[in-house]
């Protein structure tokens, strides 16, 4: 099968299932920037675990995965996050540059919030971290702050594994941001590694108090 072909597929699938009420309320949720078929997450996902399952099985597919970002509904979107999820364990620093488009594609926290864990994947790679640090340095200080908001959070979840001083110096170059998103995801990015080093977390709060938004510290100090 080609990428047309699986993403017909997984389109028409979903034509087939909408449930136009249900789309109604999830689009309002989401400003109403995006049409929706009205599939919840756990029917969404089920439809297509085995053809999931199957194409798993196969080379990585970027043009799938593009044709579901093109998509003009957001379920399509989640597919091909979904498809990326479970091929994480391929994913290598030179796919980067493609999970920045996607990042930068009908932009909003539920696609960004996903990526943003593809890229964690990666940098716990021994091979990757080099460019992966490299990367993010340069996402830290782009103009688009979905992209900035990715290498805020990018280490969410890698508890011991986490780069105390990356976080600080990605931080530490968002300060003084109005953007809601930005500071609250400097306040979720010191709160998840709050749960493993409490301590510094503590330090670096105390120490930017003054230069973080109340939000950030409100979310930073939620476990300290």
């Amino acid at each position: 099968m080609t990428a047309k072909s699986d993403y017909l597929y997984v389109k028409k699938l979903y034509e087939k299932h909408a449930d136009p009420e249900t789309a109604v309320p999830m689009a309002r949720y989401m400003r109403d920037q995006f049409q929706y078929y009205g599939l919840k997450s756990p029917i969404r996902r089920e439809l297509v675990r085995e053809f999931l399952k199957e194409k798993n099985k196969q080379d990585l597919d970027w043009a799938f995965v593009d044709l579901c970002f093109q998509d003009d509904y957001r379920e399509l979107q989640y597919a091909a996050c979904d498809y990326l999820t479970r091929k994480a364990k391929k994913l290598q620093a030179s796919d980067l540059g493609k999970i920045k488009k996607l990042v930068q594609t009908k932009s909003w926290w539920d696609t960004v919030d996903s990526l943003v864990k593809l890229v964690g994947k990666i940098f716990l790679k021994e091979e990757n971290k080099q460019a992966v640090v490299k990367t993010v340095r340069d996402w830290a200080v782009d103009p688009d702050f979905w992209v900035r908001r990715t290498a805020i959070e990018f280490q969410l979840g890698l508890k011991s594994a986490t780069d105390p001083e990356l976080l600080k110096e990605i931080i530490l170059e968002n300060l003084g941001s109005s953007e809601f998103f930005i500071n609250k995801a400097i306040g979720w990015a010191l709160r998840d590694y709050s749960k493993t080093n409490p301590d510094w977390v503590w330090k670096f709060v105390d120490e930017y108090r003054e230069q973080l938004a109340p939000l950030s510290v409100r979310e930073a100090s939620k476990y300290i």
